[in-house]
């Protein structure tokens, strides 16, 4: 990169590196928060965004808005210069033909109007070109001093079920299970085009990073997920799941699977069998403990048995000490969830202990 705007970014790729072989700690969080003090740089903050069309999909203003925040960000400890491009959970799914609604707080997407159960790529689909005006616009801004994030694109079943509807994708699991593997093999076939042509735009020297759950890798690495997974059997998750995330953990360098929500807890053991799969990282879900909870602990000793590293997300100060003595100080990515810097400061503090 150029002159960045974190200062310990080499020692902090070292962080990365070791996790992602099981090794040490990486201390960082979800997202950013303001440092103290001045900014990297004087960025004049845009104009108020017109409606949240704007917000989301307009390249330019976007860009500008990220440039701003980004040059007011904190970088300390392992927390990643990262703008964050996503267009939605899931945004392979209009790059396929749903369609996307920005909101306050994240981007909807809808179903296909129309599906007619065939998965076409065009490249001249809307969403597909706004996904590349967006992240060139972002690159320009950048200039080397932040990373531009790949998009959370998703796949699978996940990516079906949004341009189908997830009821009917249950429904074909049963009724026309040998048409849906059809178009699951043919997203995952998009999915590393795409994929590709976004790294391309993207990495920075063959490095690259993601959107959510803090990942930087020096090659190609990515977030996989099927949410859908805890409305389906063990039995269907290695059927209609399992080959596709294998195919992404043998062609992508790096690897986190996303595992959300206590009923998905059943697909552990498949998926700690994927040989190539890096790193595992668990989400609680909605009105459960968060990551700190001691009662996850037993998870992540078992995850980190089977020879993966492991995110923990939402850790406060106070679960952090007890959450490594407990867990071991090889291969944990900790997410805290800050609110200053005088608390990265605090953490810091703890965890240079265990180094």
């Amino acid at each position: 990169m150029r002159t960045t705007w974190k200062a310990n970014f080499e020692e902090s790729k070292q962080h990365y590196l070791d996790w992602w072989n099981g090794k040490g700690i990486v201390l960082s969080m979800w997202e950013h928060l303001f440092k103290d003090g001045d900014p990297w740089e004087d960025v004049v903050r845009p104009a108020l965004h017109r409606d949240m069309n704007q917000f989301w999909f307009d390249p330019e203003w976007r860009s500008d808005y990220l440039h701003y925040t980004m040059s007011r960000n904190s970088y300390k400890a392992d927390i990643l210069p990262v703008a964050n491009t996503q267009l939605g959970p899931g945004s392979l799914a209009s790059i396929l033909g749903s369609e996307l609604e920005g909101r306050e707080d994240t981007i909807w997407i809808h179903q296909a109007p129309g599906f007619e159960e065939k998965i076409i790529f065009d490249e001249g689909n809307r969403w597909w070109k706004l996904h590349k005006e967006l992240l060139k616009a972002v690159k320009k801004k950048a200039n080397g001093r932040y990373m531009v994030g790949c998009p959370d694109l998703m796949e699978g079943l996940d990516v079906l079920s949004s341009l189908k509807g997830p009821d009917n994708v249950l429904v074909d699991l049963i009724m026309e299970p040998m048409r849906t593997i059809e178009q699951l093999t043919e997203i995952n076939r998009v999915y590393f085009d795409v994929f590709d042509q976004i790294y391309d735009i993207i990495n920075e020297e063959g490095e690259m990073a993601t959107c959510y759950f803090s990942l930087w890798a020096p090659g190609k690495v990515a977030k996989l997920q099927v949410d859908i997974s805890i409305m389906i059997s063990e039995e269907d998750f290695r059927m209609f799941c399992l080959p596709f995330l294998k195919e992404q953990t043998e062609k992508i360098d790096y690897t986190l699977y996303h595992l959300d929500g206590v009923d998905a807890i059943r697909h552990l053991d498949s998926l700690l069998e994927l040989k190539n799969l890096n790193a595992l990282q668990w989400t609680p879900g909605y009105g459960q403990p968060q990551g700190g909870d001691p009662r996850w602990y037993d998870l992540y000793e078992k995850v980190l048995a089977a020879g993966k590293s492991v995110m923990i997300n939402w850790v406060t100060l106070d679960e952090l000490e007890p959450l490594i003595d407990h867990v071991g100080n090889q291969g944990l990515h900790i997410n805290v969830d800050f609110k200053t810097e005088k608390e990265i400061d605090q953490a810091l503090k703890i965890v240079d202990r265990y180094r």
